[in-house]
């Protein structure tokens, strides 16, 4: 038999529900799932030259300047 549950890991109890079942790898198995927004799509994963290149920009259209050459 195979049950699948949901537990909400924001609390306590349920953290301590997850260290207590992560103990026993041979018989548990735990997927974590790709985070999702309020509007019900998955939340977007950036990069760190994505993150870096939307910094550079941000900084560029508010100072006028290209930042990358500086």
């Amino acid at each position: 038999m195979t049950v699948t549950a949901t537990i909400d890991v924001s609390t306590p109890a349920g953290r301590k529900l997850v260290r207590e079942l992560e103990k026993h790898k041979k018989i548990v198995k735990i997927s974590n799932p790709i985070p999702v927004g309020e509007d019900g799509l998955p939340e977007k994963f950036y990069t760190v030259d994505e993150f870096f290149d939307e910094i550079y920009d941000g900084l560029s259209n508010r100072y006028g300047v290209d930042i990358r050459k500086i």
